[in-house]
């Protein structure tokens, strides 16, 4: 989801109409009644994200039905279709849960998770199930940088549904042009400027492309200044305190300049309206050598079947490797490779007169067999869980991988409503840098336009 600058967030917005705080869930099937559970999420039959309620509506709800009934219990489930621009579906979601209405199981995007924590709008499910939300046996196959997408000042308050990763791919025929290994996996940033300035000295148009500036939006802090940050052994947020100007940041800028100020990298591309889709259509072209991105180029770019610039011999030209650290175990957490995932979360409404159903039904929804046959008839994706991806995604080797070997070492962005202020400046940073602008200087001018967003320097660490 592309994420703009706003001078307040949805959520906060709302908050401030100062409607009522949402009631906690009642105690489920007190009475021993009927339960009627109702679950949304941004999709539609016939329209957006149309194979995701097509799986709720046809599989998911008989089978959960029927599970219940199986134990004696007399449940009922409806589905609430949406099929709007995320943030009208964010505003719905937060009305709903600000008044204690909505549906008792919810999808969200993990960057609203804190935000409506915050609020009060999500409750850990501890809260709301007891037991039963850190007893699920899931957990023990979803990996723990991917639980973290789904807690919140160290809480659980949601499920990971799904994920992904950034890597860098390359050109093989490219590499063994300019005499590198066609099985390239760099352990340092030197080696991937090493490689850049083989490629150049070979020919290749741009060796190197890093997304940069504010034209290519999220993309330039997904695909660019965050995994670098990480790199460097940093994170845009810890502990409550934002990253200022330390050598973290600096770092990641002073890369920006090696690439776009010494010829490795186009900076042109950058200010670009259409830059990020350019460089696609160029890598297609066997224009560009490294390009860091996520698994979507992979899936939805270079697909040899329907990519947006497709490439026949994908499967034999592409290669993709890990991130590595600006040196070998100087990472985020002491690591030697890096990435940045995003993705979605399932979670229970406070207002739910039964959450310990909708719990339920939520992980009902992320069991293995629910899974295979959501991704299955072409609908292939990297689930947050280990032992259906093993299974699922045997003949895609690039989700292999980033199921295995990049998804243990990710990081997210902070889910909070200011974050999409901070990214903005991190962009304006980088273009900076790709404009002449000198590293450390581009990072204080960063420092005190943060200053502003988050409300003074105290709430920094440099």
């Amino acid at each position: 989801m592309a994420l703009r600058k706003r001078s307040m967030g949805v959520v906060a917005v709302i908050a401030a109409a100062g409607l009522g705080l949402a009631a906690c869930g009642q105690s489920s099937n007190a009475g021993g009644d009927a339960i009627e559970l109702t679950i949304t999420q941004n999709a539609i039959q016939g329209g957006k994200n149309a194979a995701g309620a097509k799986f709720i509506e046809e599989w998911v709800i008989p089978q959960f039905e029927a599970a219940q009934k199986a134990k004696g219990k007399n449940v009922t489930v409806k589905f609430v279709p949406s099929g709007v621009d995320d943030e009208q579906y964010k505003t719905k979601l937060s009305l709903d849960l600000k008044s204690g209405k909505g549906a008792d199981v919810i999808d969200i995007d993990g960057i609203w998770a804190g935000e409506f924590a915050e609020a009060g709008y999500l409750k850990p499910l501890a809260d709301l199930v007891g037991a039963d939300a850190d007893g699920w046996d899931g957990w023990s196959q979803i990996p723990e940088a991917v639980q973290g997408m789904a807690e919140f000042n160290g809480k659980r308050y949601a499920l990971p549904v799904g994920t992904d990763g950034r890597v860098l791919y390359f050109n093989k025929t490219l590499f063994v042009k300019a005499g590198l290994p066609a099985d390239w996996q760099p352990k340092s940033w030197q080696e991937i400027l090493d490689a850049g300035a083989k490629l150049k000295s070979s020919g290749v148009p741009v060796p190197i492309q890093i997304n940069a500036g504010t034209a290519m939006g999220e993309a330039t802090s997904m695909q660019g200044v965050l995994p670098l940050l990480a790199g460097a052994g940093g994170e845009v947020q810890k502990d409550g305190k934002w990253t200022g100007a330390g050598q973290p940041l600096k770092d990641a800028l002073a890369l920006y300049q090696k690439i776009y100020g010494g010829g490795l990298g186009d900076p042109k591309l950058q200010q670009e309206a259409k830059g990020r889709d350019k460089s696609f259509q160029r890598f297609a072209k066997s224009e560009i050598g490294i390009l860091l991105e996520g698994d979507y180029f992979w899936r939805g770019v270079v697909n040899p079947k329907d990519g947006v610039a497709k490439m026949d011999d994908r499967d034999q030209v592409v290669g993709y490797a890990m991130i590595p650290a600006i040196e070998p175990g100087k990472g985020l957490r002491g690591q030697d490779f890096v990435s940045m995932s995003g993705g979605a979360l399932r979670t229970v409404n406070p207002g739910s007169k039964h959450p310990k159903e909708a719990f339920e039904l939520a992980t009902f929804t992320l069991s293995p067999a629910a899974l295979k046959e959501e991704t299955k008839d072409g609908n292939m994706r990297t689930t947050p869980r280990t032992d259906v991806n093993k299974e699922i995604l045997a003949g895609e080797p690039l989700l292999t991988f980033i199921s295995e070997k990049v998804l243990p070492v990710t990081a997210y962005r902070p889910p909070v409503a200011v974050y999409p202020q901070v990214s903005v400046a991190l962009q304006e940073a980088t273009a900076a840098v790709v404009g002449g602008t000198a590293p450390d200087q581009a990072a204080a001018d960063y420092q005190k336009k943060l200053e502003g967003i988050v409300g003074g320097a105290g709430n920094i660490a440099s």
